[in-house]
């Protein structure tokens, strides 16, 4: 096995994947950053979820707001939902796993928030759980997605907005939300304080 080869291959995947979304997510992506926009400038905050490597990804995203991205500015309101494991835990003990994102939802989420679900399958349970609380708590959705976006796609909103990685595999899926979520930050910092980083 040619190991340079292959790590060539696995760039040229990742490369080719992130060009043949752009012209898919862009406006999307615009529509997002400005829904989440409106909503840090109404003094709401963005909650996030996933699973896994998109758990990994809504911590990001939230660390992002709530310390920097690339130009110094006050912390905004983000939170991931996936990183208190006495929650966690104790939701999934005490009633099931597809609840450890929609009690924290129904607890924490306010009108005019956001939550930001990621599933790269768009079938992860709790995820669509947290989606129909959001909903009942009247927030807005950002999914990221992939692949046809499963049943999180089908419960969205007019209000809503999914953000669909038009690819297959799992790997090139989460490469295109991570560049998503800096494109996201980016925007963001850009509105709020109307200067290039």
């Amino acid at each position: 096995m040619d190991l340079l080869a292959r790590i060539a291959q696995q760039f040229n995947d990742s490369i080719q994947t992130k060009q043949q979304a752009l012209d898919a997510v862009a406006p999307a992506i615009a529509h997002a950053a400005e829904a989440m926009t409106r909503a840090l400038l109404a003094e709401r905050k963005i909650l996030a979820c996933g699973n896994g490597g998109s758990a990994a990804d809504a911590q990001h995203f939230s660390s992002e707001l709530l310390n920097r991205f690339e130009m110094e500015r006050p912390g905004l309101p983000a939170l991931a939902l996936t990183t208190d494991s006495s929650t966690l835990t104790s939701i999934a003990n005490d009633y099931r796993f597809e609840e450890v994102f929609a009690k924290q939802v129904r607890a924490l989420g306010q009108p005019g928030d956001v939550l930001l679900a990621i599933s790269t399958s768009g079938n992860s349970a709790n995820v669509v759980q947290a989606t129909h609380a959001a909903h009942d708590r009247d927030m807005r959705v950002v999914a990221l997605t992939g692949r046809e976006g499963g049943e999180l796609a089908d419960l969205l909103i007019n209000q809503d907005v999914e953000i669909r990685v038009p690819a297959l595999s799992t790997a090139r899926i989460q490469e295109v939300h991570i560049l998503v979520i800096h494109c996201l930050c980016d925007l963001i910092d850009q509105q709020l304080l109307g200067q290039e980083a």
